[in-house]
């Protein structure tokens, strides 16, 4: 049987209302994956974050950050083949990003939210706020 008779074959075999089956799968695997990629969006900010804090922490002076934003460019990208963003430029931008954002509170609490969020039960973190009603709360808290 040719795949042109199975097709047919088949589409005596759909019900009338497959059209609408379709359109909701396709609208959950959109959703789906725009659901991940904010999830990983997330995730990339904390690390950001982590590792801009963490050179800023080490670093003695300005003449050392370039050393080690090299280093560590090397490293990475050794460690981890086939993932970008470790290039030595990518790592100064972690490094001021922390510095940019480091004192402004609104920033800090979301990122320290954030992490902290993670780290719980399975359970409780579905009870709580995500990032973005923490931020609309952040901001009413301010204009209130």
């Amino acid at each position: 049987m040719s795949k042109t008779d199975k097709a047919n074959k088949a589409k005596g075999l759909i019900p009338g209302d497959y059209a609408s089956l379709l359109a909701e799968v396709k609208e959950r695997v959109r959703f789906a994956q725009y659901t991940a990629l904010k999830a990983v969006n997330r995730e990339l900010v904390a690390l950001y974050w982590d590792i801009g804090r963490l050179i800023i922490s080490r670093q003695a002076d300005a003449a050392h950050g370039s050393a080690i934003a090299e280093q560590l460019a090397s490293d990475l990208r050794t460690e981890f083949p086939g993932v970008g963003g470790f290039s030595r430029r990518n790592i100064f931008y972690m490094r001021e990003f922390y510095i940019t954002y480091h004192n402004q509170p609104k920033v800090q609490q979301l990122v320290a939210t954030y992490q902290m969020v993670k780290r719980l039960p399975k359970e409780l973190k579905g009870q709580l706020p995500g990032p973005e009603e923490i931020a609309k709360l952040l901001e009413d808290g301010e204009r209130g």
